[in-house]
């Protein structure tokens, strides 16, 4: 066999293996867009937070496909705070997994009623009942001796620094601790004692995530609220502020409802 002959037979067999790569980069893309059932996910964080916490997650959804907004909540009040995440949704091409983490639950218990939820992820978050507030939840529960919150100053809550890392985020490096807690969002006192009117989780397939190791909500009252929701529940070993210590795994929660929402 002569050298150009040899190069035409090298040709033919580079177009085939192209081809066949080609053909089953298109098979694997159109299977995985299958499986994604649901591809937008609105995040809602929460009390004494902002929207930036949730980066690791956003990266980890975002590698796979997904088309992640971040509601930035001002945290003024409940209604205020549902309203701004409507508008969110609204922006939305298509069904939404909503995610609330700890008083994000409250904001997507209420907003999540919008036609185009198609489920609900609570992250160590209140699934409030019709009638309930953080302030009835949390003062129907044993009081915590060491809680972090501060009296009402000027109509808004704070978090005492000092104990702002054993009480909020025990599980993440004392340096980044220390920066969340000078950068945190004060709560008004109309996002506490705001009531849930339609609780969307009664009409939404939903998901939680109970933080084991929480001392902002009680473990044992986060699996209340789950289960009175019928709610797929995981449990992660972590502080109330898992999603950014544990984010590969919330994510993997939030993709799960993803694939398995009506």
């Amino acid at each position: 066999m002569n050298q150009q002959l040899l190069k035409q037979k090298f040709s033919q067999l580079l177009r085939v293996f192209v081809i066949a790569v080609t053909v089953s980069i298109a098979f694997l893309t159109n299977l995985n867009a299958q499986k994604m059932k649901v591809k937008n996910v609105v995040l809602v964080h929460g009390a004494w937070a902002d929207g930036s916490g949730w980066e690791a997650v956003y990266k980890i959804l975002k590698a796979k496909g997904y088309h992640v907004t971040i509601v930035q909540n001002p945290n003024t009040s409940l209604a205020e705070d549902v309203r701004i995440t409507r508008a969110v949704l609204a922006l939305q091409d298509g069904p939404v997994i909503l995610v609330g983490h700890s008083y994000g639950g409250a904001i997507i218990t209420e907003a999540g009623d919008t036609s185009n939820v198609a489920a609900l992820v609570y992250v160590a978050a209140f699934a409030l009942d019709a009638g309930e507030s953080l302030a009835k939840l949390l003062q129907a529960g044993p009081p915590n001796p060491n809680s972090p919150i501060l009296p009402p100053s000027n109509g808004f809550i704070w978090l005492d620094k000092a104990k702002f890392h054993s009480e909020f985020c025990a599980d993440l490096p004392i340096a980044q601790a220390a920066f969340m807690a000078d950068a945190q969002v004060p709560v008004g006192l109309g996002a506490v004692t705001g009531e849930v009117t339609n609780p969307a989780w009664k009409n939404k397939k939903s998901w939680y995530i109970v933080a084991k190791k929480d001392r902002m909500i009680p473990p044992d009252a986060e699996r209340m609220m789950a289960k009175r929701a019928d709610a797929s529940v995981t449990e992660i070993d972590a502080s109330h502020a898992l999603y950014i210590s544990h984010p590969a795994e919330v994510a993997e929660v939030i993709e799960k409802a993803a694939n398995e929402a009506n």
